[in-house]
């Protein structure tokens, strides 16, 4: 057992993934959790999801050692100043946002002092949401990012890091900015992109619906199936990590065009030498163990 009592606030993908996991591993005394919506509560309480389901935030955090915020970016700071007044001394709060520079803006102000706030980042998801979507298995073998900021006491970062390792995760610790921009990078745009690539596809009225879905290929169901994501987590997302994303973008808008440009005049040498060096990045998170080389044709996902 890492923690005593821990609370989830949100009790969606990640929170119930979490949950799930912690029992598996037998890392805390007590879960107990909180969502904003009755139904989720509700839900929670079904199919049991934390040990103990509490009707306010500040219920939840009342002497709980570890608290992870599991809501969007946008509302964090608000959570943060709720909960703030009943947190135990010495108690650790933390988050599992994918932007991390502007939640320790919003929520680091709120916290008293005698608490620790560590935040962290699980890399890790899949298209569905909602308290039945969690899975035990959802961070085995996947990285789980930690941000300590400056003069953050190294046994609460430690003792965090070891409670996402009993989830089955690989840890590491990053600085907040160059986490945003590597995530913008990995994460944010592609995530644009595919919003973009599936709302061209329904923009194209001369190929209808049916043909779009009968002839999808891998390639495009993949962008389907990331634009299915939460849409309220992806605009904070973007509203909270607005310049690392505009930046990729920009760089993103000038590879295009020269794939344009080469398209156009026929340039076959730069083309092939541009998808073999892109090539050698898929071989690399192969390596990385971040995915397997096995076909996929359909792959069945968790969850």
């Amino acid at each position: 057992m890492i923690y005593g009592r821990v609370a989830l606030i949100g009790l969606g993908l990640i929170a119930s993934s979490m949950f799930w996991a912690i029992k598996r591993g037998g890392l805390a005394g007590e879960v107990t959790g909180y969502a904003r919506s009755a139904e989720t509560r509700a839900i929670a309480r079904e199919i049991g999801l934390c040990d103990r389901v509490c009707d306010s935030a500040e219920e939840a955090c009342e002497e709980a050692d570890l608290v992870v915020l599991c809501v969007p970016v946008g509302v964090m700071g608000a959570v943060a100043a709720q909960i703030a007044p009943v947190l135990k001394p010495g108690a650790t709060v933390s988050d599992v946002g994918s932007v991390k520079r502007e939640v320790i803006r919003a929520v680091a102000p709120h916290l008293p002092p005698n608490v620790h706030f560590v935040p962290a980042h699980p890399l890790a998801g899949t298209e569905h949401s909602g308290p039945r979507s969690g899975f035990a298995e959802l961070f085995d073998n996947r990285f789980c990012l930690i941000v300590p900021q400056e003069g953050t006491d190294r046994a609460a970062v430690e003792q965090l890091a070891a409670f996402w390792q009993g989830m089955g995760a690989q840890t590491e610790e990053m600085d907040a900015d160059h986490h945003d921009l590597v995530l913008a990078v990995t994460s944010h745009a592609r995530h644009l992109i595919a919003y973009t690539m599936v709302g061209v596809a329904d923009d194209l009225r001369r190929v209808t619906d049916s043909e779009v879905i009968k002839f999808s290929a891998a390639g495009f169901r993949d962008f389907t199936r990331i634009a299915a994501s939460d849409p309220t987590m992806w605009r904070d997302v973007f509203l909270n990590n607005k310049d690392a994303t505009l930046e990729i973008l920009g760089r993103f808008t000038e590879e295009l065009f020269a794939l344009q440009r080469a398209i156009r005049t026929g340039d076959g040498q730069h083309l092939h030498d541009y998808f073999t060096r892109t090539r050698a990045i898929r071989r690399g998170i192969i390596e990385a163990g971040q995915d397997t080389d096995a076909p996929d044709f359909g792959r069945v996902k968790k969850g």
